[in-house]
């Protein structure tokens, strides 16, 4: 009997323990979902980016984005140019396989804009670089800088005075500078008369991410600037590079029709991506409208194919 009543005991315990188990150390649901929603971090939705160009593991100055927290013009470009600086605050902010070229130490000493035109006063670290660089260095911050909406143009200054050649190389600058300056320049020159420009993007990879790299080709070609680029975008001679350009090399122009505004494109079908659902590769359509948009002054790009509009992108908004 007492041992009956021993065991009941034992029971009863066993169950009065296991439920006050059940209370203090199993989560209840309802205090476990306030919980979680004390803990979820909320991702500010305004962030804004600008574009930058940085230097890529191939030497290439390459268009990419950063982060990017003023919207004036005068505290935009000092923002980036900050990030072009070595060893600044901003390099945290540098995509991974980019690097920054403009030497430690350069300093802005003033920054004015006026109706298009930005002018930047630098302490001279800015060309405390080699020889090779220092073009480079120019071609970045001219990119870099016109890519803000409403600058045009570019004066470089050096402790007050207008840099109007690079101490290292010789090379004799413009007071005033803009994309027809170019960047990563190839030379194909067979006279110094009637040298042509033509800036053409190119795909490149880092980590199966893709950017885009501008290539200006300085030669003596007398062709429409379209024929150029749409010509390099498709060539067969690509793989000599570590460029990439989706385009066929079946792809070619019918003819081209240029307004005050917008520049129309009539392709063959072989633009097509597809040619039963009339798909164009957006890696296609961004290389040439890239392309276009530092070779022409137009509002807006219209892909045509066979004369039946395919395709139409704005690019840039004249005043």
């Amino acid at each position: 009997m007492i041992k009956r009543i021993y065991i009941k005991k034992l029971i009863v315990s066993g169950i009065a323990l296991f439920a006050l188990f059940l209370v203090y150390f199993i989560p209840n649901n309802k205090n476990d979902k306030l919980k979680i929603k004390q803990e979820i971090k909320y991702v500010n939705a305004d962030i804004t980016t600008s574009t930058i160009f940085l230097m890529d593991s191939n030497n290439y100055l390459a268009m990419t984005n950063i982060v990017t927290n003023n919207d004036s013009i005068e505290s935009k470009a000092t923002e980036l140019i900050t990030a072009l600086i070595q060893g600044e605050t901003l390099e945290d902010r540098i995509p991974s396989g980019f690097k920054a070229i403009i030497p430690n130490g350069t300093k802005i000493l003033n920054i004015n804009y006026n109706e298009g035109l930005i002018k930047i006063n630098f302490n001279n670290e800015l060309l405390n670089t080699n020889k090779d660089m220092e073009i480079k260095i120019i071609e970045d911050l001219v990119y870099t800088l016109t890519s803000i909406n409403g600058i045009d143009k570019v004066m470089i200054m050096i402790d007050g005075e207008i840099l109007t050649k690079l101490p290292k190389s010789n090379i004799i600058l413009p007071s005033t500078l803009d994309r027809n300056f170019g960047i990563n320049k190839e030379y194909d020159l067979e006279s110094t008369k009637n040298i042509n420009k033509t800036t053409v993007y190119y795909i490149n990879k880092y980590n199966n991410k893709e950017y885009y790299v501008p290539v200006t080709k300085v030669n003596n070609d007398n062709r429409n600037k379209i024929e150029i680029i749409i010509d390099e975008l498709s060539s067969k001679n690509l793989y000599k590079t570590n460029l990439m350009s989706y385009l066929s090399s079946e792809a070619k122009i019918l003819s081209v029709n240029e307004t005050d505004e917008t520049l129309t494109i009539d392709f063959n079908d072989s633009i097509f991506n597809d040619i039963n659902t009339k798909d164009i590769l957006e890696e296609v359509i961004y290389t040439i409208c890239l392309s276009i948009e530092d070779n022409y002054n137009v509002k807006e790009v219209i892909f045509t194919v066979n004369n039946e509009e395919i395709y139409k992108n704005v690019i840039k908004v004249l005043e």
